[in-house]
């Protein structure tokens, strides 16, 4: 299985980009957000997921770890496939994903297309709960250090941050002093904002 792919930016298409591997091309299918990233002829380095499916064999290839944790959540997600994961991923980035699914938020969902409310309720419903059960993971591997209060927004705040892949210092670090009153959508991008300095 592959890991990442290293390379030079040989083409770049629609949802594609192929990467010149010593003297291989892979052609990982890709978001919206990672093509911004590429340039053709520089170095550039995916991290892939390899679909495979009856005699197919599909590359997937994002620019970050938390883009490719969210594609992996997504596709443990009942009724949602790699190129619905995809789409849904082209049109934010993981962090707005992660927001939308903590505030429930059905619309930014099915503004997707081919994603109806079916599908995005399902979403929302199947991703709480792993965002619930990682956040119980993340308070085990909190132990002494300031701990997240129970409940309430400060830890649905955790719960997104440790889904996009942030450790439990960092997001421990970043919302400490953040202020429990406001919504969890500001609490999340104020902690992004930390991290990103």
């Amino acid at each position: 299985m592959y890991y990442y792919v290293n390379g030079t930016v040989a083409e770049i298409g629609p949802n594609l980009a192929v990467i010149d591997c010593g003297g291989v091309g892979y052609a990982c299918a890709t978001t919206n957000y990672t093509l911004a990233q590429l340039k053709r002829g520089e170095q550039a380095k995916l991290y892939t997921y390899l679909h495979v499916r009856e005699e197919i064999f599909d590359l997937y290839g994002f620019s970050t770890q938390a883009e490719l944790s969210s594609f992996k959540m997504l596709l443990g997600v009942s009724g949602v496939g790699p190129k619905a994961a995809l789409a849904i991923l082209s049109s934010g980035t993981p962090d707005q994903l992660a927001l939308s699914i903590v505030t429930g938020d059905e619309k930014s969902l099915t503004g997707v297309p081919g994603i109806g409310k079916k599908i995005a309720q399902r979403i929302i419903l199947e991703l709480k709960d792993k965002l619930a059960k990682e956040q119980t993971g993340f308070d085990a591997r909190m132990g002494t250090l300031s701990p997240i209060p129970a409940g309430g927004k400060t830890q649905e705040a955790a719960s997104a941050l440790a889904v996009l892949g942030y450790s439990s210092q960092e997001i421990s670090a970043a919302l400490k002093g953040v202020d429990a009153a406001l919504p969890v959508e500001e609490m999340i991008r104020i902690a992004l904002k930390k991290m990103a300095r």
